[in-house]
């Protein structure tokens, strides 16, 4: 039984049997929160599981589908081990331990999901209860270059992980295989500074398989490099807390097909940005330097229209800083609020002035500022807009960019129309990109206007509402949680005092009311009143300056959908 459902009953049995004294009343309130309370804890339980994974694995070892299981603590694969895990495994992240995986150097996975079965790690708690930082996250190490004194570091997150090939590198190491693997609500930070992100790679060598790869929901950054040179193709990142590709240290890998879509209202205390590039914390020239090269990639920022309120810690869709030469080709920016590429500090402005570091055949919309550096007497990068040989092109607005719907909360459509001007403007001319990883298309962006989409049955944009409790769905389109398009958002903060964001996705413009229960079912505030809204993202500040701590109920109904959330009022 739903909350909404039981809320029904427990109001309409208290209304049809009214008691008759104050004491009998008192008796009875008593007794509906009583169960209240317990329908509350009920629902909050942690999934169940079959097998307890944790301490360290020496020897290989095979996770089957028909089990489920829960990380516990910093598990180690330590070398010559292999993992394998079926395709179909469901494993859960436990929170009180940090529950995190590591592979450790000379040591593989081999997560070999398929589109029809995907490999998923996930939050134990339940539909409606899970959050970004419920469980660690995934972190590989390898024997691949960096550009840290002695070739050898630690990871950051707390976990000790060494990485890095030492003074012999090995840059077609392998550490194993991840394809058709979804990581969600991962990300704890362990220290400021010092968090353990959805997927970090550690000196990873290309020798290793990326591909078909989502984080979503994390805690800290989705995708962190730190040196290495593994290639990667068909990732994601969906609605993380920071930085969605993070990369440093001497990361010289390839990526192809790539997407990341953010949530207007969630972004880290330290500024968030989609690329932010360095090539050590401190900026030194340190070799190999960070040149990571990004083509056909998909960014779509918090802000969809002018009037979309975010929040006010996002900051650049790229920040290439602290003498990185990462590039970009091929790709689309779409949506973010301030800067598109911010080339930041004087060793990586000369890099872009002496074309070591590069923004070709891409796309951007919707930015207050393109193209921007912070050191322009040295190089304004403003020229990539301007000069007709880099194939640069800046649009106002969003919609001349002309996807499909990239900006839906929880089932984005990032796909272009048959009219995009993206479609065929793709250029793989340039060296970087004119090789055999690279498979070349048409088109800018990480979708083909005419291809199926390859995030399509294996991919989870809503993993909040996937019932999880008789294992993966077979697919997501098939195992509909709520109506295609319709999503009443977790409040953000939560808990909060005393006002909070509520955002709420409607697939057609029709009217909505927004109304707040206190635990009793009594209506304690009523946001909005059968009032007309869009089609798409919504949002409303809530505020509860004249309500009492405790734990309160908002509803979101429609002509068509009736949905409701939990949050906390903490004073």
């Amino acid at each position: 039984m739903s909350f909404r459902v039981f809320l029904s009953v427990l109001v309409s049995s208290f209304n049809q049997h009214q008691p008759k004294s104050k004491k009998t009343m008192k008796k009875t309130l008593l007794t509906l929160l009583w169960m209240g309370l317990s329908f509350i804890s009920a629902t909050a339980q942690l999934a169940t599981y079959d097998e307890v994974i944790e301490g360290t694995i020496t020897s290989n070892r095979t996770l089957t589908a028909n089990k489920k299981y829960l990380l516990k603590g910093f598990v180690n694969v330590n070398a010559p081990a292999v993992l394998t895990i079926e395709p179909g495994t469901l494993i859960y992240g436990d929170q009180e331990t940090k529950g995190a995986l590591i592979i450790n150097r000379g040591a593989k996975i081999n997560a070999n999901g398929t589109a029809q079965r995907p490999i998923v790690f996930t939050s134990q708690k339940a539909i409606g209860q899970r959050a970004a930082g419920d469980w660690g996250g995934i972190i590989i190490a390898g024997r691949a270059s960096l550009n840290i004194p002695g070739g050898v570091a630690t990871l950051e997150g707390g976990t000790n992980t060494q990485y890095g090939g030492g003074t012999s590198p090995d840059d077609n190491d392998n550490s194993g295989v991840l394809r058709y693997v979804r990581v969600e609500f991962s990300g704890i930070p362990f220290q400021p500074n010092n968090e353990i992100n959805g997927i970090t790679l550690g000196a990873v060598g290309r020798g290793t398989v990326i591909e078909y790869v989502q984080v979503s929901y994390n805690g800290d950054d989705s995708w962190e490099w730190f040196g290495g040179t593994v290639n990667a193709k068909y990732i994601i990142s969906a609605y993380c807390v920071d930085d969605d590709f993070d990369t440093d240290n001497g990361f010289n890998g390839n990526i192809q097909f790539a997407l990341s879509v953010r949530h207007p209202q969630i972004a880290d205390v330290s500024g968030s940005n989609g690329f932010e590039s360095d090539n050590d914390a401190s900026g030194s020239l340190n070799s190999p330097r960070t040149a990571a090269t990004f083509s056909n990639v998909t960014m779509i920022g918090p802000k969809a229209l002018s009037t979309t309120e975010i929040n006010s810690l996002y900051r650049n869709a790229q920040q290439i800083r602290r003498s990185s030469l990462t590039s970009t080709y091929n790709s689309v920016i779409m949506g973010w609020p301030t800067n598109g590429i911010l080339v930041d500090g004087a060793n990586t402005t000369t890099a872009a002035k002496d074309g070591l570091m590069e923004v070709r055949s891409t796309a951007i919309a919707g930015a207050a500022t393109p193209f921007t550096s912070n050191q322009a007497s040295i190089f304004n990068p403003i020229v990539w807009r301007t000069d007709s040989q880099f194939g640069n092109s800046v649009f106002a607005n969003n919609e001349e960019v002309k996807l499909a719907n990239p900006f839906r909360l929880n089932a984005p459509d990032p796909k272009p129309l048959v009219d995009s001007p993206v479609n065929y403007a793709g250029n793989f001319s340039n060296s970087r990109i004119n090789n055999a990883f690279f498979e070349r298309v048409s088109y800018m962006g990480a979708f083909s206007p005419t291809a199926a989409r390859w995030d399509a049955g294996w991919a989870n944009y809503n993993p909040q509402n996937t019932d999880y409790s008789k294992g993966i769905p077979t697919s997501i389109d098939e195992n509909p949680s709520l109506p295609f398009g319709y999503t009443l958002e977790q409040n953000y903060p939560n808990p909060f005092n005393p006002s909070t964001t509520i955002g709420f996705t409607l697939a057609k413009s029709e009217q909505v009311s927004l109304t707040v229960y206190d635990l009793m079912g009594r209506e304690v505030a009523t946001l909005m009143n059968n009032e007309q809204r869009p089609a798409g993202y919504n949002s409303i500040v809530f505020n509860a300056l004249n309500l009492s701590s405790g734990v309160y109920f908002y509803t979101l109904s429609t002509n068509t959908v009736k949905l409701t959330q939990k949050m906390s009022l903490i004073k």
